[in-house]
């Protein structure tokens, strides 16, 4: 079934090609009720031994810290710490919780109106009464979904990139923070609130311990992208590709540079780097990079085709690993398979078949290719079968 077929209830009564018109990456929206009957997946004792985990990346920011005001330590963190914190007025915040609780990477799947390649990760916060992080900005588009107790959000305006914050701490508290009329609002479980880049926003958790989850999306800065496709451009190129000024006039004065020279520069710098095709294999790259390199973890002991082939017709599905990013792009060029911040040049179908989060089964042996490609990501560790007998 596909999205446009759903009951609209994520997105409240906007479809999504609606939301994506009038709200997306411009303004808030406030949706009651965005998932009916909304059970959290992960409860806080839960979320707090995921922070206890060495290789998870967690914070407890604590609004009156020993050490001085909105303290923020790191974690792993082990039971000592969750015991000495008072009754309120704390968060814990873990990332990337979908790349280790199957059922909350499982709510991905509502958003399939957007790119997946666009979607980064899944943050889980916890909070008891009075719990917060400050006002504050974020620079992504992030969906904020209420999963358990009751938040209040207010919100200010789209800020200006040079908005004053508070000096001195771990976090980019914002100085000033002027409450927008109709902003303040709060949310029970299976509430969401959308936000664009820029707009502040201040969470508070209420009289019951709250459970936030943050769906965050990916969107490189202008500095990360030209630096980032620079390298990748500039690693293919050879020495002997040089300014050059043949044919220019003879130098009016000593020194100066003059405009033709700039020009030619300019010309020099564009023409190595307009290239639609060559971009496209940089940008499927990096909007695959893992979240945490580390992560992907390679086979011990790679698996061969024949044996890929026997556990595929035995019946055992193979899956995306989690925290594996998966994109696809077909041009002139021919269609390339992104995955994990590599490329594999395959057949279209085959492409969308590994791209797409569902479980593959023996049909997919039937495309040109596969056999070997899969091979290859099951022992690059993008694809794994999750077997009674996972090492895990």
């Amino acid at each position: 079934m596909s999205h446009h077929d759903k009951p609209l209830t994520l997105l409240g009564d906007l479809t999504p090609a609606d939301f994506l018109a009038h709200y997306w990456q411009q303004k808030p929206l406030l949706i009651r009720g965005a998932i009916p009957d909304f059970v959290s997946p992960i409860d806080p004792d839960e979320l707090a031994g995921l922070a206890c985990e060495p290789g998870v990346e967690a914070r407890l920011v604590e609004e009156n810290g020993p050490d001085g005001p909105w303290q923020v330590s790191h974690g792993p963190f082990d039971d000592a710490t969750f015991e000495r914190l008072p009754e309120g007025h704390w968060s814990l915040l873990v990332q990337a919780v979908d790349h280790y609780v199957p059922s909350i990477a499982a709510l991905m799947d509502e958003f399939d109106f957007l790119p997946r390649w666009r979607l980064d990760d899944i943050m889980v916060s916890y909070a008891p009464p009075g719990g917060s992080v400050g006002p504050h900005i974020d620079q992504y588009d992030v969906f904020l979904l209420q999963a358990r107790g009751h938040r209040r959000w207010q919100l200010g305006g789209k800020q200006p990139d040079n908005a004053p914050i508070v000096q001195g701490i771990d976090l980019r508290i914002l100085e000033t923070f002027e409450i927008e009329p109709d902003s303040d609002w709060t949310l029970a479980p299976g509430d969401m609130l959308y936000l664009p880049p820029g707009w502040a926003h201040h969470g508070v958790s209420q009289t019951d311990d709250c459970m936030t989850i943050s769906v965050g999306f990916r969107a490189p800065s202008a500095d990360e992208a030209i630096t980032s496709y620079a390298d990748y451009v500039g690693e293919q190129m050879s020495e002997s590709q040089r300014y050059s000024d043949a044919g220019m006039a003879p130098a009016q004065h000593q020194g100066e540079l003059d405009d033709a020279a700039i020009e030619r520069m300019r010309q020099f710098i564009l023409s190595t780097l307009d290239k639609p095709e060559q971009m496209a294999q940089w940008f499927g790259r990096v909007m695959t990079q893992p979240k945490y390199v580390d992560q992907l973890m390679p086979l011990d002991e790679p698996l061969d085709e024949a044996a890929l082939v026997a556990q595929l017709q035995q019946g055992e599905p193979l899956f995306h690993m989690p925290g594996s990013r998966f994109a696809w792009r077909s041009d002139a060029a021919g269609t390339t398979l992104f995955v994990d911040g590599d490329g594999h040049a395959c057949s279209e179908a085959l492409a969308k078949r590994v791209a797409d989060p569902e479980p593959m089964y023996d049909e997919v042996l039937e495309l040109n290719g596969a056999a070997a490609l899969l091979t290859q990501l099951i022992n690059s560790g993008s694809l794994g079968f999750m077997g009674e007998d996972d090492e895990e």
